[in-house]
């Protein structure tokens, strides 16, 4: 299906911004961007973009930043249309748009559904789904995208997203942003149980994960002949904002290469010791679920102590699933580990048809090997503890916690000695050894 809708074949050499010491300034930036543009563009008359970066939830990826100063370059020349890759979050506010798109309007925005926007292009066969993921699965991935993506008036598609570590996949971004960002129901629910099945652990910070070579598969198969571009960043948190460091452009896999390169040197920390107690902090812009909260439980798992105590610091979350339904089964079944869910989704049709959320609960259980608490103000403690979770009061944990005066790594507090993290959706945190032994 694919090339029936674009049939001009794309390559170029991957385009590198990338800064040693200094992060690369906005004059920089822009510089990146219309160098880009010209390889983009090249030989071709381009009237009409779409644009698909990450949505609020990636706030720290500076792609907003990057989309803005793309809007500004271009809106006098060509209509730009933008995309976020919601997967299945829920769709951006407008006050959401307008911290992270600034100067943007809100009609240039459209909104994913990823259960009704969706068209099939195609599917991962179930023998390839077999022999990546080591004879764990054996059932075939159909590849959905958003509408719009195959929309023949868009001259150009240009992707942007920070590459990072990521629990599904291993590393963020690149066709990721296409196939679960605006991806549709199978691709989503079959590969982060892909990713579950295989072991988080196992991937987190690599390359060439299972759930990576599905989405190879798919790009070659069916998009390789769409005009599409990618640009990446990797960045650091710098108190309210964050700091670039590396800037990628291209139609491949070079460029994410590098990208990915770069992203295990900034936001990979590794430790000699496993912190008897973690302490971790959510963006109360950031962060409204535990879902997407969970992060703090992802990131952090190779690195406590077996026995030790995560405490969350959750001002905003107020559920625990983005999606309705999603939010539903986290609540009837709750974080009740890898065994149990795996039995309960074979025994129960709600759950054999939401895989995602199967997914998502074995990757934020702790399976027995350290505690878990949620300090939260808009959640009841019967609400949290349900979920099996321990519960904590948010405004009584920051007197002793208070992530205003904590320093990111190991702080004293009252004779306790602790590890602070601001914020668990920028890196990856593991005792040296337990990551050289996945």
């Amino acid at each position: 299906m694919a090339d029936s809708q674009h049939t001009a074949e794309y390559d170029m050499k991957s385009i590198v911004k990338r800064s040693i010491t200094n992060p690369i300034s906005d004059i920089e930036a822009i510089k990146f961007i219309d160098d880009a543009y010209a390889v983009f563009s090249k030989n071709r008359i381009i009237k009409k973009i779409l644009i698909i970066p990450p949505d609020f939830t990636r706030f720290y990826s500076m792609s907003g930043k990057i989309t803005s100063m793309l809007y500004k370059r271009l809106k006098d020349i060509c209509t730009i249309d933008i995309l976020p890759a919601l997967g299945t979050h829920m769709p951006m506010t407008d006050k959401e748009l307008d911290e992270m798109f600034e100067g943007i309007p809100h009609d240039r925005f459209f909104i994913h559904d990823w259960k009704k926007d969706v068209v099939k292009i195609g599917e991962v066969p179930k023998d390839f789904v077999y022999e990546v993921s080591e004879g764990l699965v054996n059932e075939k991935i159909d590849v959905e995208v958003n509408k719009r993506f195959l929309d023949k008036s868009y001259d150009l598609i240009i992707s942007i997203g920070q590459v990072v570590p990521h629990e599904v996949v291993g590393m963020a971004n690149y066709s990721k942003n296409i196939f679960v960002g605006i991806g549709g129901n199978s691709m989503i629910n079959k590969s982060h149980m892909l990713g579950a099945f295989y072991g988080m652990e196992r991937m987190m910070g690599r390359d060439y994960s299972p759930v990576r070579k599905v989405f190879d598969y798919a790009q070659e198969k069916f998009i390789s002949s769409f005009p599409l571009f990618y640009i990446f960043t990797v960045t650091t948190q710098n108190g309210a904002s964050a700091d670039i460091h590396g800037l990628y452009a291209g139609n491949g896999r070079d460029a994410f290469e590098e990208a990915l390169k770069d992203s295990q040197q900034k936001n990979f920390t590794f430790l000699d010791e496993e912190p008897e107690k973690i302490v971790v902090y959510l963006d109360e812009r950031e962060f409204k679920t535990t879902w997407l909260g969970n992060k703090a439980i992802y990131r952090t798992r190779m690195a406590i102590a077996k026995g030790g105590d995560l405490i969350i610091l959750a001002p905003e979350v107020k559920r625990f699933g983005e999606d309705a339904e999603n939010d539903r089964l986290i609540r009837k079944y709750g974080y009740i580990g890898r065994e149990n869910i795996l039995k309960k989704a074979d025994e129960n049709d709600d759950l054999k048809s939401n895989l995602s959320v199967a997914a998502h609960i074995i990757h934020g259980s702790s399976d027995g090997k350290f505690n878990i608490t949620y300090a939260v103000r808009h959640m009841t403690k019967e609400e949290i503890e349900n979920a099996n979770f321990n519960y904590m009061d948010y405004d009584e944990a920051v007197k002793k916690y208070d992530p205003k005066k904590l320093k990111d790594g190991y702080n004293d507090v009252d004779g306790e000695k602790i590890y602070f993290i601001s914020n668990p959706a920028l890196g990856l945190w593991s005792s040296r050894k337990k990551f050289m032994n996945q």
